[in-house]
């Protein structure tokens, strides 16, 4: 086990504790059904979805204190030293949705972290679409949603990298940042899991109540969306490029570009947005 004073373990008896109903508990606050922290291993996604593949589960939750193969968008790498991360994944099943609503549960999942950062940690976090979280332009955490099933109801495993106390010199790039380096409010682990977990919970369940109506969700998004407003530039499949301004997010999820030099707008489904400094003008 790691000692790191400074990194203290999660405490897995708690988060279960806050988070994880019994089998006559009415406490809405414990929304998970299953919730386990492990000591390492190569990804919390994939661990979740042979899990699923193997069971019938739903809102099953799994932390690692150290991942060795975590991804991140694109199948980056997406690592971090020994408990100075929350790493985390949670498997969500959808009774009665669309599968061409699936693809909301990521950006979901966004609001969630951006609005539990904001109450709990005190940090102007915000999205850059489609879900990565920024702080003052520096990504915090990052997001990866994998379809578990779409038969006979839609599963998601959801998938969170959150920078808790990673230095300078332990950030995997230079545009990262961590909540220790924003001078967050708090930075204890277990209180910012629980913050994320119940923030998740929330959305989902105004999300299943609304019949999975987006619109309550999509506004939500935009208004946490840092990229709306912004020039930017989208390389897209296939290596296209795109430069406009980033004019909305619509009811697919998409973001939706003002190209440069031309009318009307185009929306992009896939590809990587880069925030692009205002043209000076004088």
């Amino acid at each position: 086990m790691w000692t790191d004073l400074n990194r203290p373990p999660l405490n897995a008896d708690n988060l279960r504790a806050a988070l994880v109903r019994g089998d006559d508990d009415s406490d809405t606050r414990r929304f998970w059904a299953r919730l386990d922290v492990v000591q390492e291993t190569g990804s919390t996604n994939a661990d979740l979805l042979a899990r699923a593949a193997a069971s019938n589960c739903d809102r099953h939750v799994l932390l690692a204190e150290f991942q060795g193969s975590g991804r991140g968008r694109h199948s980056r790498a997406w690592v971090s030293p020994p408990q100075a991360q929350i790493a985390v994944s949670a498997l969500l099943t959808m009774p009665g949705m669309s599968v061409g609503d699936m693809g909301w549960l990521p950006l979901l999942t966004g609001v969630a972290v951006v609005d539990a950062l904001r109450a709990v940690a005190k940090v102007p976090a915000e999205l850059k679409w489609p879900n990565d979280v920024l702080i003052d332009g520096r990504k915090v955490a990052g997001i990866l949603a994998e379809v578990s099933a779409t038969t006979p109801d839609p599963a998601v495993v959801v998938g969170i990298g959150l920078n808790v106390s990673l230095t300078r010199d332990e950030l995997p790039v230079t545009h990262a940042t961590s909540l220790v380096l924003e001078d967050a409010e708090v930075s204890d682990r277990d209180t910012l899991a629980r913050a994320v977990l119940r923030a998740i919970a929330d959305r989902w369940q105004q999300w299943h109540d609304s019949n999975w109506d987006v619109t309550e969700l999509a506004a939500a998004y935009r208004a946490r969306c840092g990229t709306l407003g912004q020039r930017v530039r989208a390389e897209l499949p296939g290596g296209r490029e795109l430069i406009g301004i980033a004019a909305d997010v619509d009811a697919e999820g998409r973001v939706v570009i003002a190209p440069d030099g031309q009318s009307g707008t185009i929306a992009v489904s896939a590809g990587d947005i880069t925030h692009l400094r205002p043209v000076r003008t004088e």
